[in-house]
């Protein structure tokens, strides 16, 4: 960060035969050629070192004008330092925080740095450049603010480099680095062509009905109608009507005839959630549908063809349910042609950053904001705690943190009480004892080590890394012995 700290009062100005020069000039007429000739000296000293560095930096005036401007700020707007020089800064740089929210005019205004903050420039080619800003007041020897500095730096490289990420981890908006998630996505193409019956299991909050919808997107039944019926959520009277419909005069109020759930998706996908609540007489109903492909709506006794796939899901133990007598056997052979096991989580945690960019992301584009992310003291947080509601609790903090905050990092001050609460019991767990960022590199690396049976290459090459830097993680983290080679 550029510091204004001379032993005399300087300011900067534009020496008359250099595009770009920063001459230091002090606030005296009268001095000895000697002492302007040091002055002079030190002015292009420091030219050069700002010329130097590969970081954007301008300094401006109590006014908002431009006073310097080096060259890798030319670089990166495109704008010549004597075109940008005298100009406000808001009409050469035209971000987008310039209206309204221009970090280094509150900087200005409350002396409060802001570090690495990422926003959008337009070039002089109108072209969108990526950058993240840092600011500083300018003082005088007597303290007094007399301007502003700010450094930027492209993150055009970077931010394609995250492009590529997000488009290798996202798939339908499943978003995932997790080797387990990776494995079932592999053969989701596969399973959403063969039109079979899926079953899927996990945790509530995990993510089932993004799987279930990703099969119906891929499946050629992706221009008919996806229903989603969650078969805990109504009692069994009405939610027989509400699969299968009814006739008029079926019951008092029933004035005209209404299609159920399976009549909406034919020829689409009918998924049904919380399978496992199904009372034992709808169970004999669905696997009529499964069995003969047909069934009778509410107090009609002629049938109706059902056309739509059937995909259901559960975070229950069928298995446990068909022991208990509370869910039929024939039924469960009849859903589980093809069953797909989603992880919870906490042990998925390497995914944790990812789908907090994602959120992230998704709530600017509906609410029209711009917050760039959490601070690292959140992702500790975040990367520490076992989520028991999974992908939807996660969801559901960075929203409550994004409504919060006013600025464009989410803080620990902008997470619901009940979270922070759940953490101090976290902290006191001697199991969090580590880092929870090295924690979670540690166990993530352990994970897929495991999984190799401790090859080196094939844990490089599935980690993206080189075996030397596998290496040196590994002794990093305790995961090999000083002896071995």
């Amino acid at each position: 960060m550029l510091q204004y700290n001379a032993k005399m009062h300087y300011t900067i100005e534009r020496h008359p035969m250099q595009s770009g020069g920063l001459l230091a000039k002090e606030g005296k007429t009268h001095e000895p050629g000697g002492i302007m000739k040091k002055k002079e000296m030190r002015a292009q000293e420091l030219e050069t070192i700002l010329d130097s560095i590969a970081d954007g930096v301008f300094t401006i005036d109590l006014n908002n004008n431009i006073t310097s401007f080096n060259k890798a700020a030319e670089r990166i707007t495109g704008i010549a330092a004597d075109q940008a020089i005298g100009q406000k800064c808001f009409d050469v740089f035209h971000s987008n925080i310039c209206q309204g929210s221009c970090v280094l005019e509150k900087t200005l205004r409350t002396e409060k740095q802001y570090i690495d903050l990422p926003v959008n420039i337009i070039n002089n080619q109108g072209s969108t450049i990526p950058i993240s800003v840092s600011t500083a007041v300018l003082k005088n020897k007597r303290g007094r603010i007399i301007g502003g500095v700010e450094t930027f730096r492209d993150l055009s490289a970077i931010e394609q480099m995250r492009r590529e990420i997000q488009g290798r981890y996202t798939f339908h908006d499943i978003v995932s680095k997790n080797h387990d998630i990776h494995n079932i996505l592999s053969v989701l193409p596969e399973i959403a062509a063969s039109g079979s019956t899926v079953l899927i299991q996990g945790p509530s909050g995990a993510g089932k009905e993004l799987v279930a919808r990703a099969i119906h997107n891929l499946s050629t039944r992706n221009d008919s109608p996806y229903i989603a019926v969650n078969c805990g959520a109504l009692p069994d009277t009405l939610l027989e009507s509400e699969l299968f419909g009814y006739v008029k005069g079926a019951f008092t109020d029933a004035k005209k005839n209404k299609p159920g759930r399976f009549a909406l998706a034919a020829g689409g996908t009918l998924f049904l959630d919380e399978i496992g609540d199904l009372s034992i007489a709808l169970q004999i109903k669905l696997l009529r549908v499964l069995q003969e492909g047909e069934y009778e709506p509410l107090g009609s006794t002629k049938t109706v063809k059902a056309r739509a796939r059937i995909i259901t899901a559960t975070n229950k133990d069928l298995k446990e349910l068909m022991a208990q007598g509370r869910f039929r056997d024939d039924l469960y052979y009849r859903l589980n042609v093809i069953k797909i096991e989603l992880p919870p989580l906490a042990q998925r945690k390497e995914d944790i950053p990812l789908l907090v960019d994602h959120f992230i992301g998704r709530l600017n584009i509906k609410k029209g904001r711009k917050i760039t992310g959490v601070s690292r003291d959140v992702m500790q947080a975040l990367l520490v705690y076992d989520f028991p509601g999974n992908i939807r609790e996660l969801e559901n903090i960075i929203e409550h943190g994004f409504v919060l905050c006013p600025d464009f990092i989410i803080t620990l001050d902008h997470l619901p009480a009940d979270f922070k609460k759940a953490l101090h019991a976290v902290d006191r767990n001697p199991k969090h004892s580590k880092k929870p960022l090295r924690r979670a590199e540690a166990e993530a690396l352990k994970k897929v080590l495991d999984r190799h049976g401790g090859h080196r290459g094939k844990t490089a090459r599935e980690l993206g890394i080189d075996r030397s830097t596998l290496w040196r993680k590994m002794k990093k983290y305790r995961l090999i012995s000083d002896e071995q080679p």
